[in-house]
Parts: C-alpha cells; structure tokens; sequence
C-alpha cells in the first residue's frame, strides 16, 4: 500500500509548471478583417458554411469537430462540396459539388480594390484562398517605397503561384512579378485574373514550369529577386512529368530560393497547406535555409474567423516569413 501524496507547497506547484514551458518561436495567428466578399458564417459536424460574394457553399472541415451555432435549416447553400467514397478528408481530389441552377460558372468578387474571379474548382476551394490574404498586404506593405530607395521596381517570383490574386496584388503595389506555375489551367485563370483587374499591362511574366527546375534555371542565369513567395504542395507533378513531394523537396528549393534572393532582399513567405505538421515545422524549415543571413523569421497560422459573436478559429495553413532586419515584424 503507497502512502497518500503529501500536499506540494503552492510555490513548488508554480514552479513546476513554469518550467514545462518551453522557450520557442511563438506561432501567430493570421486572419484578415477587412473581407466584404468573403465570409465564414458558421462551422461545426466537419463542415463549415462559407459566402463567396453573394453566394453560400458548404465545404468538408475536419478540423470543425464542435457543433454548429446556426440552425442547419439556416445552413441554405448555392453549392455543398461532398466528399467521395474511399477518400480521406485530407485528400483533396475527392469528391464533388453540387450546385444550384441558377449558380453562375464564374463571379467576380473583390480584396483591397483588385478585381479577381470565383469559381467552384474540383479541388473543393473557390479559385482563391481568402485566408493569405494578411500576406498579400504583408508583401505589399513591403514593396511600396523599394523604387524610391532603389531606382527600380523591387522584382518578385511567386512559386505555386496557382490564380495569380498575390501576383497581381503584388504588382500593384509596384512590384515587378514573375509568377510560376505547373499548371496550364492555373496559368490560364491568372490569366482571366489579370483581365477582371484590368491589370493587362502589369509587369507580370507567366510561366508555366515546375517550380524547382525553374529556381534552377535562374541560379544558373544569375537572375536574383527581391521578393519570394511559395505555396507549395504536398505533392504534385511538373508540365515535363516531374514529381514533387513536400517531405522531400522542399528543403532543396528552399536552399535554391536563398540563392536567387538579391543584395536587396525585402522578403520570403512560405506557406504550406495539407501536410500533418505544425507551424513550428514551416518555421524551423525556413529559419535553416536562412541561417548566416541575419534577418528574422516569424511563423503561425493563416486562419478564417467566424462572423459571429464568441467567433471560433478555423487554421488553414502554416507559414514562416523571412525579412533581412532583425525584429519582429517578419
């Protein structure tokens, strides 16, 4: 028979607890909110119900594992994505929408003044991903002044670069852009992008190639940018059949990103999407390639908000932000 615990002194207790914290990059939590055209109504049974401009869609949310505050009578929607059989939530490819007859193929919708498109994807999202928005006035921020200091347009390579709205707004803000991606089809809807916004003769080169041989090329040519953006995926292919699998290359691409920053570098943004790690991996992952730099690296979560009172959090990506000065405003 054990004896019973003696009681532990308060300050003992205290102690104890402080020391199981830890001293670590501290994650932020990213969310924009300034949207009109975006709005994440309610979540909870795995779902959640979401407005793209003046149209409602239901969408797969594993991490809603809480009940939904609204009605489900309330939860009327202009496309509900379901999953398909055999597939894991995580596995975007599958499944489908259905829609309503009299939802539109394509609508625009707006952030910031820039004009882009939504459309229902096979992918379950909506052509864009409203919740980078903090890193698109992030970079901006960013760019604007860079001519002013420099005498030239601060030059940007956006890797991933899927439907352009970060090209674009990038752009705008007086960047000079390359935007790079595998997919023609994704190629084509930064193209339609670009003409919703009126931005036709914006200084925005598409290139449809993989990402890594791309970065390639560029150490080899001795282009450098000032700026770089990547959203990487879990896996993909190349137009030449090329693979990409995060766990494995990302490192190497980052290492490539690092050599093709300028003398004048303003800034690196890495997000990541669909792998079962937290911030602190983005964080860690980046801060390497960076090391002997200087500079500072923050890191977090990109997360959409209930517009609701008490509102619940939804994470949607990790990131990790590089900026050459040593503070806190990476």
């Amino acid at each position: 028979m054990t004896d019973a615990p003696k009681d532990i002194p308060k300050e003992a207790s205290l102690d104890s607890t402080a020391r199981d914290v830890i001293s670590q990059p501290h994650p932020r939590l990213l969310a924009a909110a300034d949207w009109a055209d975006y709005e994440l109504i309610d979540s909870g049974n795995g779902l959640k119900l979401e407005r793209f401009g003046r149209y409602r869609f239901v969408r797969p949310e594993p991490q809603a594992m809480w009940a939904p505050r609204l009605d489900m009578s309330l939860w009327d929607a202009d496309g509900r994505f379901v999953p398909g059989q055999g597939r894991t939530e995580d596995d975007e490819e599958g499944g489908g929408w259905t829609l309503t007859p009299d939802l539109p193929s394509e609508w625009q919708v707006g952030y910031d003044g820039l004009r882009f498109l939504a459309r229902p994807t096979p992918f379950r999202h909506l052509g864009f991903f409203p919740e980078q928005a903090p890193h698109w006035r992030w970079c901006a921020a960013r760019i604007r002044g860079f001519a002013d200091r420099h005498g030239r347009r601060p030059r940007v390579l956006n890797l991933f670069a899927y439907s352009g709205i970060a090209s674009l707004h990038a752009a705008r803000a007086g960047a000079e852009v390359t935007h790079v991606d595998a997919s023609k089809k994704a190629i084509a809807q930064a193209f339609e992008n670009r003409d919703a916004a009126g931005m036709q003769d914006a200084p925005v080169r598409f290139i449809t190639e993989d990402a890594a041989r791309f970065v390639e090329r560029e150490i080899r040519r001795g282009r450098r940018y000032d700026g770089i953006i990547l959203d990487p995926p879990k896996y993909g292919r190349g137009p030449k059949g090329e693979r990409w699998r995060i766990e494995s290359d990302l490192l190497p691409l980052l290492a490539g990103c690092r050599r093709i920053l300028s003398d004048t570098p303003r800034f690196l943004v890495l997000t990541i999407y669909a792998i079962r790690a937290s911030s602190q991996a983005a964080h860690y992952a980046l801060a390497g390639s960076m090391e002997g730099a200087g500079g500072s690296v923050s890191s977090g979560e990109l997360v959409c908000v209930e517009s609701q009172p008490d509102p619940r959090v939804i994470a949607q990506a990790n990131f990790a932000r590089w900026i050459p000065e040593a503070s806190d405003e990476a």
